[in-house]
């Protein structure tokens, strides 16, 4: 068994790559590998899994997520949704969410163009946050 970590995954297509820790030629891995956990990959995720030689190149034969799924959110849940113990439901909870400032919300919207697509450049995210900033104040999210 070897040991890396998800370089990219690509949850429509359903595949990624894993960067072996001892180094080399990166690993395909298809979503299907990871069976019933394959809505917890992403990238950075450490794994074990064997090898095999495939038509194109290595592939993953077999492959364990390494980390424990609850260190996650989940890929589809806002990082702005109340997460466990925030206090949604109390009596005191009138509906309304908290409006976060600028730069809290570009952190939170920078956070998420790497994790879920770190085939951006810093340019194209710089572009995104600022398009994104602009959009989130005209609503009223973040603050002015």
């Amino acid at each position: 068994m070897e040991t890396g970590r998800i370089l990219r995954f690509d949850e429509v297509r359903g595949y990624g790559f894993i960067a072996p820790n001892a180094g080399g030629e990166d690993v395909f891995v298809h979503a299907n590998d990871f069976g019933e956990q394959r809505h917890l990959v992403h990238p950075g995720m450490r794994v074990e899994y064997e090898v095999e030689e495939g038509e194109r190149g290595l592939k993953v034969s077999s492959v364990r997520i390494l980390d424990a799924p609850s260190s996650r959110r989940s890929a589809t849940a806002s990082p702005f949704a109340p997460q466990a113990g925030s206090g949604t439901g109390s009596p005191d909870d009138d509906g309304l969410c908290d409006v976060l400032s600028s730069r809290e919300f570009t952190a939170e919207v920078t956070e998420l163009l790497i994790q879920h697509v770190p085939s951006l450049t810093g340019s194209q995210i710089t572009q995104a946050r600022q398009h994104l900033v602009t959009f989130a104040r005209s609503h009223g999210w973040v603050e002015s």
